[in-house]
């Protein structure tokens, strides 16, 4: 038993101070600032976002569990197993207190590699989309290439290659922030390749592609300090008349649980939220009761 506590203590220990490493990878212009206060506007309301702030990249482990993406030359992959089905993607938005900082509609359009490569501009953001996998992001460079994070490492590949076949689309304008000149964007990506593991300051792919093209430190690991009450809301809209809100301290923890969300699929996070809110229903009538 001490042996067990010794050993979670150590992770513990070890995870901190990977966070405070990655923290110092940000320069004085993305310093994280927050209200020392920790006001909030919009008031109390219930919270049951999850913190990601020890969690490994999501887009990697997805990539390493299924073969099927980017997967050795030795193994065969059919690329029609899962076809990715947009009336199972969840439409979302998230929000900063009151603004809304990205919107989803779903059913989106996607597109095979060869079209894709046809409409691509130097510093356009792609997501290449498979049912059951992650989305997986990377930035067009021109040249038929893209930079993209991948297993903890930042690569310039063809586009067709790190797409393996699988459909994706052109995402600018899903983040409502003011993208930078195409050359910076460019520039951005293209200065990290070959960044891996410990010198990473991005969580998974879409945390990457979206700070070269935004340029901002909420997108980075440690970009925002976890204080006070949480300013972003993700809102989840499963019809008309149906919706849900979850609340987060950070950036990165909206996006690692939206990715979460995109993997599993609408009709598995509505389940999940049913069972979440009949349980919580039932723990009250039960203290009712008592």
């Amino acid at each position: 038993m001490e042996i067990s506590k010794f050993s979670q203590c150590f992770h513990f220990s070890m995870s901190c101070e990977l966070s405070v490493e990655k923290l110092t990878h940000i320069n004085y212009a993305e310093v994280p600032t927050s209200d020392p206060n920790g006001f909030d506007p919009d008031g109390d309301g219930t919270r049951i976002g999850v913190s990601y702030i020890f969690s490994n990249d999501d887009d990697d482990q997805d990539q390493d569990e299924n073969l099927d993406h980017f997967p050795p030359e030795s193994r065969p992959v059919n690329h029609e197993e899962k076809p990715f089905d947009p009336e199972d993607e969840l439409e979302c938005a998230i929000y900063y207190r009151d603004e809304c900082v990205y919107g989803r509609s779903s059913g989106a359009a996607s597109l095979s590699p060869e079209n894709l490569l046809a409409k691509c501009r130097p510093g356009d953001l792609l997501e290449f989309v498979a049912t059951g996998q992650y989305p997986h992001w990377a930035v067009y460079v021109g040249d038929f290439q893209v930079v993209h994070l991948h297993r903890a490492e930042i690569k310039n590949n063809f586009l067709t290659d790190v797409s393996q076949g699988k459909k994706g689309r052109i995402v600018n304008g899903l983040y409502r922030h003011r993208a930078l000149p195409p050359e910076v964007i460019v520039r951005n990506a293209m200065d990290h390749v070959g960044t891996r593991d410990r010198d990473l300051c991005w969580r998974n792919s879409e945390c990457f592609a979206a700070w070269c093209r935004f340029g901002r430190r909420e997108f980075k690991i440690g970009g925002e300090i976890r204080i006070g009450k949480q300013p972003y809301k993700l809102k989840l809209l499963f019809s008309e008349k149906k919706s849900h809100i979850l609340e987060f301290q950070c950036l990165e923890d909206v996006i690692m649980e939206k990715r979460r969300n995109d993997q599993i699929g609408k009709d598995v996070v509505m389940q999940e939220l049913a069972n979440h809110l009949n349980a919580t229903h039932g723990l009250k009538e039960e203290r009712f009761v008592n």
